[in-house]
């Protein structure tokens, strides 16, 4: 019983966790902004590696290090060893203030942008559109109220329409 109902619920999670995504992937900034953020962080972790390549005693010898130096920096972990030549200093100081900015600013205008998304729907804006004209009833006059009726009509068709098309039986016939 508990395992049926544990597929079940993997069967409704799954295709929610995919539209989710699918979501995300299509209507925020969220994969653009990794990707300028992943680009970026190799750009200047590569400035820092050459800045830092001929100083002697430095902690970043490898574009390895510098790579793993400019997630330790822009995540302002504390732990990232600091460069010692002024021009890695310069670039890892743009790096630490931009890949901030990117890396918080990416998950702030995702979660912004997801969540503000339902509001700018079409159907959304016809459905206020409809209840406050609902609202203004007693204000229409004899020929707005005929419109409103005939535009009414004309959607309950297109409905059931769609209902028809919709069924697994198909529409009725007529023999």
């Amino acid at each position: 019983m508990a395992m049926a109902r544990d597929k079940m619920r993997l069967r409704t999670t799954v295709p929610r966790l995919k539209r989710f995504v699918d979501d995300v992937y299509q209507h925020t900034p969220f994969t653009k902004m990794v990707l300028l953020l992943v680009v970026l962080w190799m750009l200047f972790a590569a400035a820092v590696y050459f800045a830092e390549r001929h100083v002697a005693d430095t902690p970043i010898s490898s574009y390895g290090e510098a790579l793993y130096w400019g997630v330790a920096a822009f995540s302002t972990a504390g732990i990232a060893d600091k460069p010692h030549s002024g021009m890695a200093l310069l670039f890892g100081g743009i790096w630490i203030v931009v890949g901030s900015v990117l890396f918080f600013g990416a998950i702030v205008a995702t979660v912004t942008t997801y969540f503000m998304r339902p509001m700018q729907r079409p159907h959304k804006r016809i459905i206020d559109t409809i209840e406050y004209n609902l609202e203004q009833l007693n204000d229409l006059s004899l020929d707005e109220l005929d419109l409103l009726k005939a535009t009414v009509d004309t959607l309950i068709d297109h409905v059931e329409e769609l209902k028809k098309k919709a069924s697994p039986l198909g529409p009725p016939s007529d023999h």
